[in-house]
């Protein structure tokens, strides 16, 4: 007897439209006021949760309502004297953190505000040997910092800086028998990690490696019969994968592969029509993490309302243009 799919049932008074000004007032009033709760404990995840919403803002249409001096004034306190950014002031750099925040300034263009040069040595300072990446100095290895450091570096014009083989090399070591992605060699595929893995290669313009076919097959496997995406077999489905999912499919070609409509209706159902913003599921509480994934995603699938998006970046395909960063796409 087969494994029953783990799925939930749309609520059939679920929203069906976008409800942007909704959304617009949550992202601009989230963390105004800095004495809540939920505010206090995201500290740890500050630049990337700024990251989330400014993006957000920025795909529909509404950028200038955030206060651009508060933000680059946090962000260039957050670099330390190594060249990284810390999730917070006062908190170690990483990788990730340092993504997010070179993310920002891009869409500010303001990159030149910041040590550029100290964030170029930084990245290169963390690849090893065998090519992959530690995302800070205490030495975690995974496929997010391979991305992390290649795409931060695309945005600064100095991919010259690491050895993009050996990056390559290590990455596709990672590779599974299905097609997919891992954290490590031999880790199980994931749709977080494949996308980290997809959108790297696409980078470094080495996708020829990919086995698109089954890799796609793989991915559009993701969909549930509630039209909504999972990251892996036998999870329940999120909005966030409705990014990881769609955007690695975008970037090998194949993102006809899945039902559209169905997905753009669990999206949609995913919205809190009070308070606005999006959550992981139908009914959940909403975060900036799922409502920049939710927006990002029904701009992969077409919706006229939102500015379009990089499949690789995930930001607005504008300031990608601006940047001009060149990515492979199949």
């Amino acid at each position: 007897m087969g494994t029953s799919v783990k799925d939930i049932d749309l609520p059939t008074n679920a929203p069906s439209s976008l409800l942007m000004d909704k959304h617009v007032e949550y992202i601009a009033a989230y963390g105004s006021s800095k004495d809540d709760y939920e505010y206090i404990m995201t500290e740890y995840l500050r630049m990337s949760g700024m990251y989330w919403g400014l993006t957000a803002m920025d795909l529909m249409g509404q950028l200038d309502r955030m206060n651009k001096d508060e933000v680059l004034t946090f962000v260039k306190e957050c670099q330390h004297d190594c060249g990284g950014f810390g999730a917070s002031i006062g908190h170690d750099p990483h990788l990730l953190y340092t993504l997010s925040a070179i993310q920002i300034l891009t869409l500010y263009d303001a990159v030149g505000m910041v040590n550029r040069d100290k964030v170029i040595e930084f990245v290169a300072s963390l690849q090893q040997k065998d090519g992959s990446f530690f995302g800070d100095k205490w030495g975690e290895v995974d496929t997010r910092f391979s991305f992390c450091a290649v795409a931060c570096l695309s945005l600064l014009g100095r991919l010259d800086a690491i050895d993009v083989d050996k990056a390559v090399e290590y990455t596709l070591s990672c590779m599974n028998f299905d097609g997919g992605f891992g954290c490590h060699p031999g880790s199980e595929s994931h749709a977080g990690q494949i996308y980290c893995c997809v959108g790297m290669l696409s980078i470094v313009g080495r996708l020829h490696h990919i086995k698109v076919d089954m890799l796609g097959w793989w991915l559009c496997e993701r969909q549930l019969p509630s039209g909504g995406l999972n990251g892996r077999p036998e999870k329940l489905p999120d909005v966030c994968y409705s990014w990881w999912v769609l955007a690695s499919l975008k970037i090998i070609g194949r993102l006809h592969w899945i039902d559209k409509d169905k997905l753009v209706q669990f999206i949609l159902a995913c919205q809190d029509e009070e308070t606005g913003g999006f959550a992981d599921r139908p009914g959940d509480m909403v975060d900036p993490f799922h409502t920049l994934f939710g927006v990002a995603g029904l701009s992969l699938l077409g919706n006229d309302k939102i500015k379009d998006i990089n499949a690789v970046f995930c930001m607005p395909e504008d300031v990608i243009r601006r940047t001009g960063v060149d990515i492979q796409l199949l």
